[in-house]
């Protein structure tokens, strides 16, 4: 079913934009002029929840219940007394970057990905967060762990298995996917098959950087990832990648990959030109899609700018709500497309850059 609502987090606050006989208006701002790294909702109790960065005064977790009304802090994620991020460096919160839900039996499990990489899981509904001490003491964390935009690697995706709550995933970046089979008691390397390209050893088991991780809803032994140095799927769970990047492009460098929840062949991306050089490829925005698990991919460009355009869309940046897609960029152009990507039409070109954007 198609959301009537969309959620922009932004440099200068949260937007909450509504749909009114087909148009799209602001309805609610929140936190102005705070950036707000992350927002989204949580499906299961309604209520929508905002990870801001104060700068200054650190980071802030925020959440409603009443769809955006009025606002509670509540305690952001702090790393226990006495962890490092190395020898003699104390492990402190420097970014939030995303709060998602635990899976439908665990109505008050909540998880927090970090800068630095730590995951951090609450289960009385986020009044309280502890750090899940077996990831952060996963013995590749220290020597292949590190930031690659950013000062330190950051826990940016996570993905639980709608078949079984205890079975997560976690992108981390730079790092790579770990998964979780017992509830996060013990985690694995799942990066065979991934190419680091900065890397001495580009197929080494940790070092990659997953820039976001979703699985296939209908089929969650099918994992996508937009990765640094490509796109890549797997079919087994992680236990094998394959490179599914287009011969030529545009289809290889970008941030954000959107699954179809009824089919694990279908997916898109947003490309951009490198790491070098993170606009628009040959300055043309486009959404690519593939509809058969990445053998081909086709660019759609209707409705987007082709030329002088410096746009480049963020990891959480795009989302799907049925055949709605709407995705916002750096240069503050939201975008929104209702047949499945083919076509697109501007929400607004006056936004703050967008740093998510998610269905409520």
């Amino acid at each position: 079913m198609m959301s009537d609502r969309l959620l922009l987090g932004t440099n200068k606050g949260l937007l909450i934009l509504e749909r009114h006989n087909g148009d799209w208006r602001i309805t609610c701002e929140a936190h102005n002029a705070i950036p707000v790294s992350y927002a989204a909702v949580d499906r299961r109790s309604g209520t929508l929840w905002a990870c801001l960065d104060h700068g200054h005064w650190g980071r802030k977790l925020h959440r409603s219940p009443d769809g955006g009304q009025t606002w509670r802090e509540v305690p952001a994620p702090a790393f226990p007394e006495g962890a490092e991020i190395s020898e003699g460096k104390p492990a402190t919160v420097s970014y939030l970057w995303l709060i998602a839900p635990g899976g439908a039996d665990q109505p008050e499990r909540l998880y927090i990905g970090t800068e630095p990489g730590g995951l951090f899981q609450s289960d009385d509904g986020g009044e309280s967060f502890h750090l899940v001490e077996s990831l952060w003491n996963h013995p590749s964390r220290k020597d292949f762990w590190f930031g690659g935009g950013r000062d330190f690697a950051g826990v940016c995706a996570i993905a639980v298995d709608p078949r079984d709550s205890r079975h997560v995933y976690v992108g981390v970046s730079v790092g790579g996917v770990f998964e979780t089979t017992d509830g996060g008691q013990t985690w694995h390397g799942r990066n065979r098959g991934l190419s680091a390209e900065y890397m001495p050893n580009p197929d080494a088991d940790y070092g990659h950087d997953p820039h976001f991780l979703a699985l296939s809803p209908s089929n969650p032994d099918v994992l996508w990832q937009q990765n640094h140095c490509g796109v890549f799927r797997s079919v087994d769970g992680g236990q094998q990648w394959h490179k599914i990047s287009q011969p030529g492009g545009p289809v290889n460098f970008g941030f954000p990959i959107a699954v179809d929840p009824q089919d694990e062949r279908v997916a898109w991306v947003v490309p951009a030109t490198s790491d070098e050089y993170r606009v628009a490829v040959k300055q043309a925005l486009c959404v690519s899609r593939t509809d058969d698990g990445g053998q081909t991919w086709t660019a759609f460009r209707a409705g987007l700018p082709q030329t002088e355009c410096y746009d480049l869309v963020y990891r959480h940046a795009l989302d799907l709500s049925g055949d709605t897609l709407a995705f916002g960029t750096t240069t503050g152009n939201v975008y929104l497309s209702d047949d499945r990507g083919e076509s697109w039409r501007s929400l607004g070109h006056h936004f703050p850059p967008v740093l998510s954007v998610r269905f409520a």
